[in-house]
């Protein structure tokens, strides 16, 4: 039989295209091989030369075959972490990415943290200045209201509603099984405060101008950009990805139309491309927002931008 030590580096080898790829393909094999046997990477490390029946590892070889194919490991795992939830994802979504829990982090700061439950009204407990200047009116009525468009695996949706429970978050997606994934992770965490709409943007919404707040990681990538033929891009949606010429054919849309679906003193924030922030800071301000502002990413790239109404 092959043992555990084998198995790694037989699929450390066949992800290596080269000896710079080496400490990734690494990481990559170890986590494939410690989900096909249930393990935890510790384990890995201290049962080396334990042997893996031949059933493991013929699974555990075709999921280096299919990743050295391209294939993204969050597809083959089932699985991607996401501001401390973990999320089952699929084909049909988006895997989530790092860069957009800045979106999450921003959105929760305009968020009060003490809402009581919707039929007490909403109040705020301690509020630090920063929350305090963020949700002047977030008092005023019953809960307190948020949209995600776009939601594909629910992760911005689900990581809102997880930090605040009160709070109550309407998820949104196009595409009926996007939402079923949205749906599974949900109910997989437990989460009662999130309900699901099928419909394009702000349309699946209704007419009810009654958000506080709407946030979207929409496709923003221009549907020309050769990076779309690249890595993992290839396998995820492509109507998640790109949208229009310019890439923000989607945006205009929700800037537009969450116009209409925000309270008086409402936030609309979202992510968008490195290059595309001071594009999407006009079209804020023409269409009526005030407050714009655009945030960077950890590596300093501009990330996130949005307005109040």
């Amino acid at each position: 039989m092959t043992s555990v030590r084998d198995l790694l580096a037989r699929g450390s080898r066949t992800l290596s295209c080269d000896e710079g790829n080496a400490p990734s393909a690494r990481d990559e094999a170890t986590l494939l091989l410690a989900h096909t046997l249930n393990v935890s990477r510790a384990w890995l490390v201290a049962h080396g030369v334990d042997a893996v029946d031949e059933e493991q590892a013929a699974t555990f070889d075709a999921m280096i075959a299919r990743r050295a194919r391209g294939e993204p490991v969050a597809y083959l795992t089932g699985t991607r972490g996401f501001h401390a939830l973990e999320l089952h994802v699929t084909p049909d979504v988006l895997i989530p990415r790092p860069e957009t829990e800045l979106l999450v982090e921003l959105a929760l700061a305009r968020i009060p943290d003490g809402l009581r439950s919707p039929d007490e009204g909403a109040s705020r407990r301690n509020p630090g200045k920063d929350s305090e200047s963020h949700s002047d009116s977030a008092a005023l009525h019953p809960g307190y209201r948020i949209a995600d468009l776009g939601t594909g695996s629910g992760a911005v949706a689900l990581a809102i509603a997880h930090v605040r429970p009160l709070a109550r978050v309407t998820a949104t997606d196009a595409s009926e099984a996007a939402l079923d994934v949205a749906r599974h992770n949900a109910q997989r965490l437990g989460l009662r405060n999130v309900e699901f709409a099928q419909g394009n943007w702000c349309a699946a919404l209704g007419d009810a101008r009654d958000f506080d707040l709407i946030v979207s990681n929409p496709p923003y990538i221009a549907e020309n950009d050769p990076h779309l033929r690249e890595g993992d891009l290839r396998f995820e949606p492509p109507a998640a990805l790109a949208s229009g010429a310019e890439g923000l054919d989607a945006i205009r849309t929700i800037v537009l139309d969450a116009h209409k679906q925000l309270r008086t003193g409402g936030w609309l924030l979202f992510e968008h491309g490195r290059d595309q922030g001071e594009a999407v800071r006009v079209l804020l301000t023409q269409s009526g927002y005030g407050e714009v502002f655009t945030a960077r990413d950890l590596e300093g790239r501009e990330r996130v931008s949005g307005g109040r109404v």
